[in-house]
């Protein structure tokens, strides 16, 4: 009896479509992955051009200094009593614009937890006014 001498057989893995898996896999990614968009201020801007001349009565003027201090209407006030003082500014007179203005120096954290406590206190519609920083 002859013995046949048994082959080597190689294993094989199938490649050919391993770019299509590879595609699929990065299309299935990509459709379900949700990114975290940063919304940035909800403010509404005016229209370009379009200045009207408001009464100084009904301004309230908030200026943020380098430091982070903030004085309302030449007074210094802390950040956290700025709602309530609105709010009670704004029982007297319900056409009040708040203007911050800030110091170029002053940092964003600062400003922006003064803009929150205004808008917290005007509620839904908050008419707030930016002003350009000094030099």
């Amino acid at each position: 009896m002859l013995l046949e001498k048994k082959r080597d057989r190689m294993a094989v893995i199938p490649t050919c479509s391993m770019a299509d898996i590879a595609f699929l896999l990065l299309t299935f990614f990509l459709v379900t992955t949700s990114l975290d968009l940063d919304k940035g201020l909800q403010l509404t801007l005016p229209a370009k051009g379009e200045a009207k001349p408001v009464p100084k009565k009904n301004i309230a003027s908030l200026l943020i200094n380098a430091q982070g201090g903030v004085m309302l209407d030449e007074q210094e006030i802390e950040i956290p009593r700025i709602k309530e003082v609105v709010k009670q500014r704004l029982a007297k007179n319900d056409r009040l614009i708040v203007s911050i203005k800030t110091d170029r120096a002053t940092r964003y954290q600062v400003f922006m937890s003064v803009l929150d406590q205004v808008q917290m206190a005007m509620g839904a519609t908050p008419r707030i006014s930016i002003a350009e920083p000094e030099m």
